[in-house]
This record gives structure tokens, sequence and C-alpha cells, in this order.
């Protein structure tokens, strides 16, 4: 790829913008001009993820002896974020990836690491399978549990919203340790996305069409013992130090791009859109203008917190430390930024008028913003998960009934 920047001075508002310059043209040439179709066909974005594979970014947090760019969380978060300016389903798939090939740099081992991640540069897409039908929204509770196969083990399970269903070549599975009674040992295991007996059911959604994120099912699927990720029952340490902080600052970044995109589309519509009767744009009445201001104001405002975010995750990185301080602050990132999201494309929708309800631009981002408040933690969830920490109540991960749907 192009040379992102010589030199590394985070807090510089020149190279948060070399950034977002370093990845324009691939948003540009690619991803923005396959947005419609995916969306209209249901089409998987290959395409736009081997674009941004051979440039690295799709190894953006991965050291360059992985075949990585180096540009830690904060080069991710703004990645997330501007493809989410033009492709909500190619953001969400990236946010995944991105997280999967985190949990191998950060766990994984050195033999791990060279089968799993320097094919990324090629192409080679990762994602995580966690949450399952039986336990719905409370994603860290798994009832499937592996099995030996001498050294390896064997997988039986029920997968539900798999992003990149069928579609990655390796699966982050998360699943309950081989003949533990305790519903809180679990492992994770890389999991070969071609491996027989893995079968997906189609995806057919309101929104972000594109990322394939559905039900997904390993019958009898092999597992290799060196592709257990650290040893038996390490899940229990990735959950503590932090699983949603491993992918959720992108995967926020990403509703955070959606948002900023719906209000650029309705900019220029308004600027445009011109009132014969009264020879006005709809721009010049002020109830638009301020609507749209509002909507400005509110993205300005986690921008802010975006970038802090993600330093704070490269910080604590660099230091050798756990990542499970921010676990509920990007919990709370993740809920502002969809409802964002959301409020964003409604307003889009509100300033185009009869335009904006109809089929195209303002519709598409309306369908795929709501997908952000639903996705886990589920925002419902994520407010109780916020609510009992701040009051000092246990999160009772492994209890049934604990945060409700």
């Amino acid at each position: 790829m192009n040379s992102v920047v010589t030199e590394k001075n985070i807090f510089s508002r020149s190279y948060v913008e070399k950034i977002r310059t370093s990845i324009a043209p691939i948003i540009e040439n690619m991803i923005k001009p396959n947005a419609k179709m995916i969306d209209k066909e249901g089409k998987f974005p290959r395409e736009n993820l081997v674009a941004l594979a051979k440039e690295g970014w799709n190894s953006v947090t991965l050291p360059e002896k992985w075949g990585g760019l180096d540009l830690g969380y904060l080069g991710f978060s703004i990645a997330a974020e501007e493809i989410g300016k033009v492709d909500a389903s190619t953001a969400l798939v990236y946010a995944m990836h991105i997280g999967a090939t985190q949990v191998v740099n950060l766990y994984g081992n050195d033999d791990q690491k060279e089968r799993w991640l320097l094919p990324i540069r090629e192409g080679s897409i990762g994602t995580f399978s966690i949450s399952e039908k039986a336990t719905r929204g409370h994603v860290w509770f798994n009832l499937s549990q592996a099995e030996r196969a001498e050294q390896d083990y064997i997988i039986n399970a029920e997968k539900s919203f798999t992003t990149s269903g069928g579609q990655a070549d390796f699966y982050i599975l998360q699943t309950r340790t081989p003949e533990t009674t305790d519903p809180s040992r679990v492992s994770y295991f890389i999991v070969d996305g071609h491996s027989k007996g893995i079968s997906v059911k189609p995806w057919k959604a309101l929104g972000v069409r594109g990322n394939h994120s559905g039900p997904i099912s390993y019958r009898n699927v092999k597992v290799e013992r060196r592709d257990l990720i650290g040893n038996e029952k390490l899940g229990n340490e990735i959950m503590d130090e932090g699983i949603n902080p491993i992918y959720l600052v992108g995967l926020a970044s990403a509703w955070l791009g959606v948002a900023q995109g719906a209000l650029n589309a309705a900019v220029e519509h308004v600027t445009k859109a011109v009132n014969k009767g009264f020879n006005k744009n709809l721009a010049d009445y002020q109830v638009i203008r301020q609507k749209l201001a509002e909507v400005k104001m509110q993205i300005s405002a986690l921008k802010a917190w975006q970038l802090d975010l993600a330093r704070h995750h490269d910080e604590l990185l660099a230091e050798g430390k756990s990542l499970s301080e921010l676990a509920i602050e990007v919990i709370e990132f993740k809920v502002q930024t969809s409802e964002l999201a959301d409020f964003a494309a409604r307003i889009a929708m509100d300033v185009a008028g009869g335009y904006g309800y109809q089929e195209g631009i303002f519709e598409r981002l309306y369908r795929d913003a709501r997908a952000g408040i639903p996705m886990a933690p589920s925002n419902n969830i994520a407010r109780d998960q916020v609510g009992k920490d701040l009051v000092g109540l246990p999160l009772e991960l492994w209890n049934e009934g604990n945060n409700g749907s």
C-alpha cells in the first residue's frame, strides 16, 4: 500500500488525516461504487475485502512481521469509520475480521500466526462465531461443548448471527471446554472455514444485506489440537481481559461512519434540491439546517471519544496491560454510535421528504442503520451491563436469567 505516514504521532490531527487519505482511493474507487449492488443482490463484499487486503488494511493492527501495517486500534477505528461512510455491510465484515485477527495476534502462537495471519494479505478473511440461538443475546453463554478426538477436538454447534457465515476462511469459535460442567469454562478454537461439516443458511435481512450474518452449523467438525487458542479454558481469560474491546471499537466506529454517510447524503441532497415555486434550495429552510446541525454536532462529539478510546487501546497494549478496563466504556460507545447512526438516517430521510422514502440511498441507509441497535451486545443488554457496573452489582454472566432479552 501507499506509505501511510513516516512518523506516528497518534495525537496529531494530521496523522489521523493521513490515515484517512491513505484508505480513500479504495473507498472511492471500489467500495462506494459497489454499495448499491451489494445491497440489491445481497452479495458478499469479497471484491472490496480483497482490495483492502492487498493494500494491507485487513492487517491494519498486525505487526509487520505478520504482514501488517502496525497502525493499531487508531488505524482500525479510522478505517472502519471510512468504510462505514459508504457501505455498512463491508464495514461490519471488516470490523469482525479485524477482531478475529486480533484474537490470533494477541493470544495465538507463532505457528497459528504464520498459518492464519500471513494469508490475510492475499485476501483470507476471518470472523467470530460465538452467539447461539439457545442463549440469544447473551453471546458469552454457550450451551455447545467441544468433544475430544484423541489429541484433537470435534465441534457440534449451532451458531447464530455469524458475520461472513459461509464466506470466512477461518472462524474464531467459542464453546464450552470438553467434559466441564461449569458453563463459565470456555475455550476458543480457530476453525478452518472450508472444513467438512460446516453449513450455513441464507442471509435475508432488512439491511446490511451483504454481511451474511446468518445461522451456521458445525456438524462433527474436526479441529486439530494446534488450533486451540492458548490452553483449554483460556477463553475465560480472553473474556476477562475483554472480548468486547478486541473488536468493538472498530464496530462502533463503523456505525459512526454510517451516521456521517447519512449526513453527507442529506447535505448533498438539500443543497442541490430546489423548490422552484419559491426559488429556494431545501438548505435555505432553517428547520432543515437545524436538523442537520444536530446530527453534525453529535458526530463531532463521538469522534473525539472514538479517537481517545482507540489511543487508549493502543497505549494499554504497548504497556502489556489488559484491555479489560475498557470493556464497559466500549459498550457505552457502541450504544451511542449505533443510536446516532439510526438517528442520522432518520433525519436524512426526513429532510429528503418523499424522495427519501423511495428506494435509493436514504432508504438503504435507514435499513442499514437499524442493524446496530440489536447487534451484540444489543443496546438493551448493554445498558443493563453498564447499569450493573455503575451501581456495583455483579454481571452474573453465567446465570441464565441475568440480563434481560
